[in-house]
């Protein structure tokens, strides 16, 4: 999907519904990762990835009273989930949960799917758990590629369009990459996340467009769904 990823994140913006659906998903993950380890960002580095996938979508205060909340020693405990999915016109569909209810969870993803002409199976054979970032860059491709590799990057792929470049890792070489790119000037990114993309995309358009977006929009809505991952370019 290429920058397409975050596109679901910028569109989930545009009510106050949705900001606040944002919010519970940055609350719970970020908590999770500040309770998995020590709420510090500098010493965790999952904390620190979870607040680096929120900083641009959530206020400091919502990052702030997620990593307090971890550290006042609340027992909350949210269960992870993956389900896979055939959503309408030959789309497929990772969906992942953060629920504290892994039964409601399972109960509202199927449910959602079925609505929507899909049902749930194993599609994660077209799909590759990668790191990708995205940042303003003022170099070449040529030259972006080499300090990562200088730096024991496993680089997957490298494009730099108007001046915005998209590196692609092996996960395993996610927080070396930001590391090196850091050392280097990289300190904001448009997007920084582990996370999944497809192998092949499809096209949709007329009604089974509506309905993929639709779909979309009802897992957006849930409050047990984290993230979304799929093949349709959007």
């Amino acid at each position: 999907m290429g920058r397409h990823f975050e596109v679901r994140a910028a569109s989930m913006a545009a009510t106050a519904k949705k900001k606040s659906a944002i919010y519970m998903r940055a609350s719970k993950e970020i908590y999770m990762a500040a309770k998995k380890g020590v709420p510090d960002p500098n010493s965790n580095l999952a904390l620190r990835a979870a607040i680096d996938k929120y900083r641009k979508q959530c206020p400091k205060d919502v990052i702030d009273r997620a990593i307090k909340k971890a550290q006042g020693g609340e027992a909350t405990n949210y269960i992870e989930g993956r389900y896979e999915a055939y959503g309408p016109a030959g789309s497929y569909l990772i969906i992942d949960t953060l629920s504290d209810n892994s039964n409601r969870a399972l109960v509202n993803v199927r449910t959602i799917i079925t609505r929507k002409g899909g049902h749930l199976g194993d599609v994660s054979y077209n799909f590759e758990q990668v790191g990708v970032l995205d940042f303003k860059f003022e170099g070449s491709e040529e030259s972006l590629e080499e300090m990562l590799i200088l730096g024991d990057v496993d680089v997957k792929e490298i494009t730099l369009e108007e001046g915005i470049a998209e590196v692609i890792v092996d996960p395993s070489s996610f927080d070396k990459a930001k590391a090196v790119l850091q050392e280097n000037g990289v300190n904001d990114y448009e997007f920084a996340e582990v996370t999944m993309r497809a192998n092949d995309n499809i096209t949709l358009e007329g009604e089974d467009l509506t309905k993929f977006k639709e779909l979309l929009d009802m897992l957006d809505d849930c409050e047990d769904v984290q993230n979304v991952y799929h093949n349709v370019e959007l």
